[in-house]
């Protein structure tokens, strides 16, 4: 009766299996084999030579350093700064009424809409002489700026796209992490006479700790793949002289615009392990933070 189930489990989540190998194994694969191409026939599907020419092609291209660097700083801003907002809002929004409500459904509107169309008004919102953004900082007496054609501010336009584009979601994660606190909590804390802020600080954080970590690790690796955004908000470019570049567009550009696959396969396979060390350095300091607060393992 037990293996009849097993075998029953196992036909059941066969189509699954199937669907996860074509799609995402074999890809996957089939990626890593090719970084190490260097002579080779995409049309006919044979390689002549094997090697790591191409990862050694990597370090020394500026354009792959650029990217690298470009994508790390856009994940050491974005990360911190769009769970730090989303916590604040969250802690706002977590009593029920139907304000609330209504507001929450704004947040999360943006999420759900096309990158495109929410890049479409970002590039009208940042226009250099009719955008939005620009009318309300000469309201304060603050010059027009260039947001879109000038490299020193590109990124920071890009970032407040990303964090107002992703910013509903990682709410709406913390809102039910806030919800499922017990309210006893909060009533014996003010019994004992602790202010607002040390009751957000010894029982809101630390319970909260578990959605916060899924909300880090999912904005981690959703700002290292991040390409769309730099795609349709600098109009098929990665911004004035590469200031956006990412780690992604990068691959895109050495797939589609310089027919170069094995450098592009090998700069996929880096980007993974990039994503695969912060995630699991991520779980590793989760499980010591999770320790110290006396929570036990990572439930994220």
């Amino acid at each position: 009766m037990k293996k009849a189930n097993s075998v029953s489990a196992y036909l059941y989540l066969l189509p699954a299996l199937l669907i996860l190998s074509t799609f995402s194994l074999y890809p996957a694969v089939k990626v890593f084999l090719m970084s190490f191409y260097t002579r080779y026939n995409y049309f006919k599907h044979i390689a002549y030579e094997y090697g790591f020419e191409n990862y050694a092609s990597l370090f020394n291209d500026p354009q792959f350093i650029l990217a690298s660097l470009n994508t790390l700083k856009f994940v050491s801003i974005i990360v911190p700064f769009s769970l730090g907002l989303s916590i604040l809002v969250s802690v706002f929004l977590v009593k029920n009424t139907k304000i609330n409500s209504l507001i929450r459904n704004i947040y999360f509107l943006p999420f759900i809409t096309s990158t495109v169309a929410v890049a479409v008004v970002f590039r009208w919102i940042f226009h250099s002489r009719f955008g939005l953004l620009n009318y309300l900082l000469s309201l304060v007496g603050i010059d027009a700026v260039s947001w879109l054609t000038d490299p020193d501010y590109s990124m920071t336009a890009l970032i407040i796209l990303c964090i107002w584009k992703t910013l509903g979601y990682n709410i709406l994660i913390i809102l039910t992490g806030l919800r499922n606190i017990p309210e006893e909590y909060y009533a014996a804390a003010k019994l004992d006479g602790a202010s607002s802020i040390k009751i957000f600080f010894t029982i809101t954080l630390p319970l909260l700790f578990p959605m916060i970590f899924f909300v880090f690790i999912t904005s981690l690796i959703g700002s290292f793949k991040t390409f769309s955004e730099v795609y349709a908000l600098f109009h098929r470019s990665a911004g004035p002289v590469d200031s956006c570049l990412t780690i992604v567009y990068y691959i895109y550009d050495k797939l589609v615009n310089q027919f170069s696959y094995g450098a592009s396969a090998a700069a996929s396979f880096i980007l993974f392990l990039l994503i695969l060390s912060l995630t699991v350095l991520g779980f590793f300091v989760s499980r010591l933070i999770n320790k110290r607060l006396g929570l036990g393992g990572s439930r994220a």
